[in-house]
């Protein structure tokens, strides 16, 4: 993976986490409220756009740090696209998957602990 192409697709879960708050405030608000699932949506629009920015923040590194580059990726698509379909659903199981981008998203924080450089100025 090249740093443009991080950087592409980073803006690009950018734009699409801007874009599913507000649609689901505003396009997806009675069917959210029928389901009572509008803080999973929120909750999915946050941890999306959080990880977003730190997918930008690792795509201008050089070199890129692709594993944790991806692992936060997955974890967006995974705990993020698993709520979003769960709220949307109201189908239970999806809740399930969760976890799995859960941990996917802890990964990338832990390996950027363990490769953190001391910095000498």
């Amino acid at each position: 993976m090249t740093n443009t192409l991080a950087l592409r697709l980073s803006t690009l879960l950018g734009f699409l986490a801007v874009a599913l708050g507000a649609f689901g405030a505003h396009g997806l608000k009675d069917l959210l409220a029928q389901n009572h699932t509008l803080a999973i949506w929120e909750k999915a629009v946050f941890y999306h756009f959080i990880h977003t920015v730190m997918l930008f923040v690792l795509a201008q590194r050089r070199p890129l740090p692709s594993g944790p580059w991806l692992s936060f990726f997955a974890g967006i698509v995974i705990f993020s696209g698993s709520l979003y379909l769960l709220a949307v659903t109201n189908v239970k199981w999806l809740g399930a998957i969760t976890p799995v981008g859960g941990l996917s998203l802890l990964v990338g924080w832990a390996w950027l602990f363990l490769t953190a450089r001391r910095r000498t100025d």
